[in-house]
């Protein structure tokens, strides 16, 4: 669902994201983790299409994001970590709008996003205006749009964020119902428990290269340890990976 071809990223003289190679198969959980800066939102970006790649290419179910961006994006939501809302709409405008953007059936908006809207607790939010509302209520409006018209590949960036623990576990629990279910995830976090607790795989990006890719057991191996957390993995990783010479 998911290949990433020698990427690359340069911003004049910084390369931010230097030759990343991944496979993300079609139903699997994968949490990427990384120190600030290491270039886990660049290559995002290069994966939806917001930025174009210096080199190497992004395949989003089948079609690179470059090429075939119209198709690749049928296929495709992507959530920031700070979404862009049209702050002037109610929740329920937006969610319509999504909709008439994905030509989805309004009978199915009206389905769907109602079992959506009660799941993420939104509906005393549905007639208010975007632009009163918290950080963490806007990123489940946003989160609920991504979801409407199913997407095969769901890429998610430090969804936590604003999030209160109760609405936290319910995206927890609906993107892994979705990844079972064969939606791809691909999330971004800095917190090493909810990688630790939700995804099938994990990668680890430090200054612009993917150091280690692995399950929880297959990292610990690769740390030397028989268990732990994987913090312990995490510094000892990225610990390694700075002390190793420039290419």
């Amino acid at each position: 669902m998911i290949e990433l071809k020698g990427l690359v990223k340069k911003f004049g003289d910084l390369t931010a994201v230097n030759g990343i190679d991944l496979s993300v198969p079609r139903g699997e959980f994968f949490a990427v983790l990384g120190p600030n800066a290491a270039g886990k939102t660049t290559t995002i970006k290069m994966m939806v299409g917001l930025i174009k790649p210096s080199q190497g290419s992004a395949i989003i179910a089948g079609h690179d994001i470059q090429k075939e961006p119209l198709q690749a994006r049928r296929k495709l939501a992507y959530v920031p970590d700070f979404p862009f809302l049209y702050e002037k709409l109610t929740p329920l405008e937006f969610i319509q709008f999504t909709g008439q953007l994905f030509n989805i059936a309004p009978e199915r908006v009206r389905t769907e996003g109602s079992q959506l809207v009660k799941r993420f607790h939104l509906e005393a939010f549905l007639n208010k205006s975007i632009e009163g509302l918290s950080h963490g209520t806007r990123q489940r409006v946003a989160i609920v749009s991504a979801l409407l018209h199913d997407p095969e590949v769901f890429v998610i960036d430090e969804p936590m964020v604003g999030l209160d623990p109760q609405h936290a576990r319910i995206v927890k629990d609906i993107l892994k119902e979705r990844s079972r279910a064969g939606m791809t995830v691909f999330l971004s976090t800095h917190q090493l428990a909810v990688a630790e607790e939700m995804a099938d795989r994990i990668g680890i990006i430090h200054q612009g290269k993917l150091v280690a890719v692995g399950t929880m057991e297959e990292l610990r191996h690769h740390d030397g340890q028989e268990a732990g957390a994987l913090e312990k993995s995490f510094l000892r990783l990225t610990t390694e990976s700075e002390a190793q010479p420039a290419e």
